[in-house]
């Protein structure tokens, strides 16, 4: 394996014998994915010898308890499951970018890859209907990964049709006015986004305001926007930054308010803007979310978090918007305001699938190994997967989800690789819906950094970035050198802005370690944790 940030070695050392940096497969016998069913430990590679393949979400063949040995160590055999809750949260990556700015590194545990890939427009052939497309693809890895290959599971919701067309969006606004958020580009942007998504928004709208810093303070109840505009905007220029944060009780308080002004028929949403740095009352997300647990469930409401600030309580924002059924970005400047609260504004406040899941079941007599990279706070008990009781992820118009495992091969394989399965329920009805698609040998034989695959490339780059940024233990992880340069010719290729922006961040983390690329000593191939 290549790559590894020298500075991060001692940090990445515990964090890989925790099992924290790359899921596996799912999980055997033992139940261990059952103890928690949205952030189960990671595992490492799956293997052979293993139980049989099974039609995705059917019951697995029992993993016997008999061990086996590999690399010296014996290991309990897995499985050819994996299976996660769909997640479409991009903060993680608009938080490193931020910190590669100001000339530092993103701390290892604020990376997550899904969150990397996920900010990058896939081109995924999208559904005529209101349910999901899914698109399996991928490409031999090549140099240092030898005989590996990148799979690219993609799932894609029908673009949102018009302004006109969503349902109408009652949302509370649950603000962070707390002596952090004094800071230029906290509160001052805070009051900015609010200002751009009072003008997106329609007449038919409605909004609260809630804000806190020690105590929660309703300023606005929920109320229509015809006529009101003035009304919103001269609330949110008052806001000023007072004392400490107390994300339980602002919480709590927006959840109130949205029950009360509940709309039937409308998206109900709890958005929350903060910099998340708790340090007053109840700081941990499954306790500040358990008190409101009964309103959040009958009521449907969802939390929509957006970080702000050059400090960011990013693991409490993560924790909360998972539990809270909703989802996570992270904006810096005006422009990216603007892109979640103009062009993104209806995937972020109207659903088009609620408990999303996905399981991929790979063809035991092709595949000897493979990797989910990233999702590990999404992991479900594979048993799980058809269960609609159990969390998934909520999905908006436009939305896409991309999962990249790292899989090898057996050797002279051809034929089936993997099935992937996605299972949703209607926002309306709660039916659920399954949608499958599968790839095959043929279909990954091609090279990634060749052919008309320039999504696929962008894909990898990211991922391979990310795992950078967390020490390296992908198969054939370029160093940060040869990633910016690919990200700076297929800048070019696809002529999209946002591809720039990731190989300056690059750039920018190569400069940093002063192009120190030395080999990770970590996790080996072929450990199963």
């Amino acid at each position: 394996m290549q790559r590894g940030t020298a500075k991060y070695s001692g940090a990445l050392a515990l964090l890989l014998a925790g099992g924290m940096l790359l899921t596996g497969c799912g999980a055997g016998s033992d139940g261990a994915a059952s103890a928690d069913r949205r952030t189960g430990a990671g595992g490492s590679y799956g293997g052979a010898p293993a139980p049989a393949a099974t039609a995705p979400g059917g019951a697995a063949d029992e993993v016997r308890p008999e061990q086996r040995e590999e690399a010296g160590r014996e290991v309990a055999p897995p499985d050819y499951l994996s299976t996660f809750a769909l997640d479409v949260d991009t903060a993680s990556y608009g938080y490193a970018r931020r910190t590669l700015g100001e000339g530092r590194l993103p701390g290892p545990e604020t990376v997550r890859p899904e969150e990397f890939v996920n900010s990058f427009r896939q081109g995924y052939q999208r559904p005529e209907g209101n349910g999901f497309s899914v698109t399996v693809d991928g490409a031999r890895a090549g140099g240092e990964a030898g005989d590996w290959s990148l799979v690219r599971v993609g799932l894609a919701t029908k673009a949102a049709t018009g302004r006109s067309e969503r349902p109408p969006a009652a949302l509370t606004f649950v603000v962070d006015i707390s002596g952090s958020m004094a800071e230029p580009g906290r509160l001052d942007l805070a009051k900015k986004s609010l200002g751009i998504l009072t003008d997106e928004l329609r007449d038919d709208d409605s909004v609260s305001l809630v804000t806190f810093s020690d105590q929660a303070e309703t300023r606005l109840p929920m109320t229509r926007l015809q006529g009101n505009r003035t009304k919103v905007r001269d609330i949110v220029e008052a806001m000023e930054p007072q004392d400490s944060t107390n994300v339980d009780a602002g919480i709590r308080r927006g959840y109130d308010e949205a029950v009360e002004g509940h709309r039937k028929g409308a998206s109900n949403r709890v958005v929350l803007l903060s910099d998340a740095l708790a340090n007053t009352g109840e700081t941990e997300a499954d306790a500040i979310l358990e008190r409101i647990d009964s309103s959040r469930r009958e009521y449907g409401i969802t939390l929509f978090g957006v970080g702000v600030g050059s400090d960011y309580g990013d693991e409490l924002m993560e924790r909360l918007t998972n539990k809270g059924d909703g989802h996570t970005t992270y904006i810096s400047d005006e422009t990216q305001a603007r892109k979640v609260f103009v062009d993104q504004l209806p995937a972020h406040v109207e659903l088009r699938a609620r408990d999303a899941k996905a399981q991929v079941a790979f063809d035991r007599e092709t595949v000897q190994r493979f990797r989910l990279i990233g999702y590990e706070n999404r992991k479900v008990a594979d048993e799980d997967f058809r269960d609609d009781s159990v969390d998934g992820g909520e999905i908006g118009p436009g939305h896409t989800v991309t999962a990249l495992y790292a899989v090898r091969l057996r050797d002279g394989a051809s034929g089936h690789v993997a099935t992937a399965t996605v299972r949703w329920q209607d926002p309306k009805t709660r039916k659920a819906h399954e949608e499958t698609g599968s790839v095959e040998t043929g279909e990954i034989d091609g090279p990634l950094w060749g052919g008309d695959n320039s999504r696929l490339q962008v894909t990898a780059v990211a991922a391979y970035f990310a795992d950078a940024l967390r020490g390296g233990s992908v198969p054939g992880t370029p160093e940060l050198g040869e990633l910016s340069a690919r990200a700076r010719k297929l800048a070019a290729a696809t002529e999209d802005s946002s591809v720039s922006k990731l190989a300056t961040a690059i750039e920018q983390a190569d400069a940093i370690t002063g192009g120190d690329d030395a080999p990770y000593e970590g996790e080996g191939e072929g450990e199963v944790g």
